[in-house]
């Protein structure tokens, strides 16, 4: 069994109040978990308006198949308008 791990940082520019950075959130967690069936959570930099850490796993028996998966799943957020990726962490055991 082959467990993969990806930590996403992001800044939300424009977001003004804690209410705009989680209304961005919410709706690329939802987005994320309808399309690639993985498990997404808000992990870090909770209480700041415009940065946000997002956690990503996922679970299969093969490497290539985690791999592919997080590589789909970052790129799906880097291409969201809202916001910017500053950095990831990705990770297979």
């Amino acid at each position: 069994m082959m467990v993969g791990i990806l930590k996403v940082e992001i800044f939300i520019g424009w977001a003004t109040s804690l209410k705009d950075k989680r209304r961005v959130v919410r709706s690329i967690c939802d987005r994320i978990k309808s399309r690639y069936n993985v498990a997404v959570a808000e992990v870090d930099n909770c209480d700041l308006w415009q940065r946000c850490t997002l956690g990503i796993a996922c679970v299969s028996s093969d490497y290539r198949v985690v791999e592919d998966m997080l590589s789909r799943v970052l790129k799906d957020i880097e291409t969201d308008a809202e916001l910017e990726v500053c950095g990831f962490e990705k990770s297979v055991v």
